[in-house]
């Protein structure tokens, strides 16, 4: 099975929510493999007003280029396009999103031109459930200068045994920044970024899906990191990884741990007592 959506303008994100709300889907891989299911949008430039708010929201210093999360911004209605086509068998809401991984070639400008493709990758069966991919690719006139990989996990029971290490974290800090993430951040990013799933805007809504508040955005933990960090971002390529660890209940107060080596920046997300981790990450100078 495959599908190709070409879309000729970036999709509304509140109706694909309500696609996801209202469709009907099956809940179980039928076979051994996803569909192959791929999304295009060409012509994408950033709209400056969103841009704003997003450097705000996110901690971005102003800049002549994007920030290196933004184009993931851009490509959210994409990704959504993919999980709520009816050829992809799980539901959206209930997914949780477990890694996700920048490389950018070169900075693109506030105003250049892209074309967005998107495609499914996956699954992969761990401890915890399937595990699936959306690739990202950004090209300007043809050449590639951006692409990510966003890993998600759809839980169920499978017969993979749970082999991660379990050792104590070993990263020493040389810097730790205090951020006090304010009660509406989810709101606020959900504005900027499109992405209103509801564990991320009230308490109430959250409780429907078992969190006890709502809780932050995963890519907004990550793009807060990487507004500190811009600073001593490399000005050639480079690759930002991350793994979300336990989620943000809202409001909260939080630890940003990081040390730069020279050719990497390692980072850490962590509780105000600085013990239970929420992120970790690297950067890498390619």
């Amino acid at each position: 099975m495959m599908a190709t959506i070409e879309l000729e303008q970036s999709p509304s994100t509140m109706s694909l929510y309500y696609r996801a709300v209202t469709s009907k889907k099956p809940g179980k891989l039928q076979g051994d493999s996803l569909p192959t299911i791929k999304a295009h949008l060409r012509g994408v430039t950033a709209e400056m007003d969103k841009l704003i708010q997003y450097r705000k929201v996110c901690g971005f210093p102003v800049s002549g280029a994007l920030p290196v999360t933004y184009p993931h911004i851009l490509a959210f209605p994409l990704h959504m396009e993919i999980l709520v086509n009816p050829l992809f068998p799980f539901p959206l809401l209930g997914l949780v999103h477990v890694r996700n991984e920048i490389t950018q070639y070169r900075a693109i400008g506030n105003q250049e031109t892209m074309d967005i493709e998107c495609e499914l990758s996956g699954p992969e069966t761990v401890a915890k459930g399937l595990e699936f991919s959306i690739i990202t690719r950004v090209s300007v006139e043809g050449k590639l200068v951006w692409e990510s990989v966003s890993t998600n996990l759809c839980r169920c029971k499978t017969e993979v045994e749970d082999n991660k290490d379990k050792s104590a974290d070993s990263f020493a800090p040389e810097h730790i920044d205090y951020w006090s993430v304010q009660d509406n951040i989810g709101r606020r990013y959900a504005k900027v970024s499109g992405d209103s799933n509801p564990i991320h805007l009230f308490a109430m809504t959250a409780r429907l899906f078992g969190f006890k508040r709502h809780i932050a955005h995963g890519m907004w933990s990550k793009a807060r990191a990487m507004g500190t960090l811009e600073p001593q971002l490399p000005a050639g390529p480079f690759r930002v990884s991350v793994a979300f660890k336990l989620p943000i209940l809202l409001p909260a107060k939080v630890q940003f741990q990081y040390a730069n080596t020279g050719d990497t920046i390692e980072f850490r997300l962590k509780d105000q007592n600085g013990e239970k981790p929420h992120m970790a990450g690297h950067v890498s100078f390619l």
